[in-house]
């Protein structure tokens, strides 16, 4: 793996992942993005590596861009596809959320057929599976989505899948499990992490969706980011998916507990108000099948990645 082509690369995980391709020793990176929510701020340190990343503002659903970005930069060895509209956005607008999420991986996918790159690294999300059937889950789960968008990400996975199949695009799939870190978004669309961090700082109380006895099993930004490259470099396993979790579940309540810990403010006050549409109520990540195939094993615990996480975010701005 030389070259790279990064979509959504701007964002929270896709950009880390660029700095991981970079420390990994690649000879070109190139990054788009729309910037809808990525920030051209998380490739600061990627962009000032020896011209190795190039930034390119736009949208992966078109066509005609990823043909130019070929043209200029590829073929690419590998495309990693971590372009999306997220989870919440498909609670206020699902059908702008499926579409755009489809058309994404659609075009990605189409790139790849004309031969603009040789293997399709495919993001997918744990949300497609919903509540845990059985536990820990494996990638034979069944898929019983409860969002819209965990529905378009369910769509995508078998979009790459039919490309595989009918087209021989060579494919693999990770499927992490609620990755967290530095960058995740705190604005618009924010995770749990940057809600709670952002709410003590502005004095106002932690609200906790449900009960929030509700389980996920995080896993930390630089776990998800290894895992991603080594399956971009196994051998045999076109057309197969792997989950990329940390293997221990973790309800809400003990996630905000842990994040207060880590502020130095444990009596902040926390309340609970109605549950969240389409909240899934247990997660756990079976990885075995990873771990077999390209030797995955997830590094930073729990408590010490929200240490990690909150003393970034102590240190950076609140958003405006």
């Amino acid at each position: 793996m030389r070259t790279a082509l990064v979509t959504g690369g701007a964002g929270f995980i896709g950009s880390h992942l660029v700095d991981g391709l970079v420390e990994h020793g690649l000879e070109r990176v190139v990054v788009l993005d729309d910037l809808w929510l990525g920030r051209r701020e998380n490739l600061e340190q990627a962009l000032a590596a020896d011209g190795v990343v190039s930034f390119v503002e736009g949208d992966c659903a078109d066509l005609g861009l990823l043909r130019r970005l070929v043209r200029e930069d590829g073929p690419f060895d590998v495309c990693f596809n971590l372009a999306v509209i997220p989870l919440p956005h498909s609670l206020e607008h699902p059908a702008d959320n499926v579409h755009r999420n489809v058309a994404m991986t659609t075009a990605v996918c189409e790139l790849g057929r004309e031969g603009g790159y040789g293997r399709l690294v495919q993001y997918s999300s744990s949300e497609i599976y919903g509540t845990a059937l059985r536990a820990p889950m494996d990638e034979e789960h069944p898929v019983k989505p409860h969002t819209p968008y965990a529905a378009a990400k369910a769509a995508t996975d078998l979009v790459a899948d039919s490309y595989h199949l009918t087209f021989g695009l060579e494919t693999v799939t990770v499927r992490p499990f609620n990755t967290y870190g530095p960058r995740q978004n705190d604005a618009t669309y924010a995770g749990l992490l940057p809600i709670v961090v952002r709410r003590v700082q502005a004095g106002e109380p932690v609200v906790i969706f449900g009960d929030g006895e509700q389980t996920r099993d995080l896993t930390y930004v630089s776990d998800s980011v290894a895992g991603t490259i080594l399956a971009a470099e196994a051998g045999g396993v076109a057309g197969q998916t792997f989950n990329l979790g940390h293997g221990v579940e973790a309800s809400v309540n003990e996630q905000v507990r842990l994040i207060l810990d880590a502020l130095g403010v444990p009596d902040h006050p926390v309340e609970h108000g109605p549950p969240r549409p389409g909240d899934v109520r247990r997660h756990l990540a079976d990885m075995r099948k990873a771990r077999a195939a390209f030797g995955y094993a997830p590094e930073v615990p729990l408590a010490e990645g929200i240490r990690r996480t909150v003393s970034w975010y102590a240190g950076t701005p609140r958003p405006a």
